[in-house]
């Protein structure tokens, strides 16, 4: 199937705990999917797979946390034409922009080109319910189900 980047920023691990279930999920649908911290990934680099997912939590008042903003800003100019591409994180409703950095990182991405392929995945805080569990499962699925239905048309 297809070659999957999870590109992630994580403070307290729930955006990693996201990233993990979406890893998991995807496997089981027979992607091979590498799994990355963005402080330690080159934009470049987003070119080198088949599809992109971006996970971030919202620092503040729907800033980008700290150590993602030099991989934001290095995302500028990068070709990620026609790239299947969402986006992820984890926020607190009691801020008034909840999860803002997958907004802004979807907006990056198609900036680039990339082609989003579902709105972004938001969660409170963290996976605790069965719900959040399931809903977190069903964007994996969504996600695989479109980049196959892609791969199936430019075959």
């Amino acid at each position: 199937m297809a070659n999957i980047l999870i590109a992630f920023a994580s403070m307290s691990g729930n955006t990693e705990e996201v990233a993990d279930h979406l890893k998991v999920e995807l496997e089981k649908q027979e992607h091979e999917v590498t799994l990355e911290e963005m402080d330690e990934l080159m934009p470049t680099e987003l070119q080198d797979y088949d599809a992109i997912l971006l996970g971030s939590y919202t620092w503040g008042d729907g800033d980008l946390p700290y150590e993602v903003e030099e991989f934001y800003e290095e995302m500028e100019g990068v070709d990620l034409t026609g790239k299947p591409a969402a986006a992820f994180g984890s926020g607190d409703t009691n801020y008034p922009k909840f999860c803002e950095a997958v907004h802004t990182f979807e907006e990056r991405l198609q900036e680039c080109g990339a082609k989003l392929l579902q709105d972004g995945f938001k969660i409170e805080m963290a996976l605790t319910t069965d719900e959040d569990y399931e809903r977190c499962t069903a964007f994996a699925l969504e996600f695989s189900s479109k980049l196959k239905e892609l791969q199936r048309i430019s075959a």
